[in-house]
Formats: C-alpha cells, structure tokens, sequence
C-alpha cells in the first residue's frame, strides 16, 4: 500500500516536471519568435537606411560602432 502511494507521488512529480518543461518550452518558443521578429524588422530596415549599433563592452568599457548599410532588399 505504501508502495502504492510512493509510486503515485513519484508519478505525480513526474507529470508536474513535464508540464513544467512544456511550458518553459513554449516560453522559449515564444521569445526566439519576438527575437526573429525583431531581426526581421531590424534587416528590413538596413536595406532602407543605413543603422548604426553603439554597443559598450562590459569587459573593457570601450565603445564599439558597429554600421550597416544596405542598398536593396534581399531577395528570397
């Protein structure tokens, strides 16, 4: 009986693990779909006008300009 009900807690952690999974999987899911929709846009953009990224090196400190420029959108 005992054995019983240790195998269904262990079931029941089990079942709540996975469900766990799938939701941080989603979550996932869902922020590499706003990151590619962000990337989407951002390329779309350079090939309109050129972008420049200032970025700050958090070992350095030292500045970085990273600039792009594009003349026409690729084609698929």
């Amino acid at each position: 009986m005992a054995e019983n009900n240790e195998a269904s807690s262990v079931a029941q952690e089990v079942e709540a693990d996975i469900e766990r999974l799938k939701k941080r999987l989603d979550m996932l899911d869902q922020r590499l779909d706003n990151i590619d929709s962000i990337v989407t846009a951002v390329a779309e953009r350079v090939m309109k006008q050129p972008i420049t990224f200032r970025v700050t090196c958090s070992n350095c400190g030292q500045n970085i300009e990273i600039a792009l420029i594009g003349i026409e959108k690729p084609r698929r």
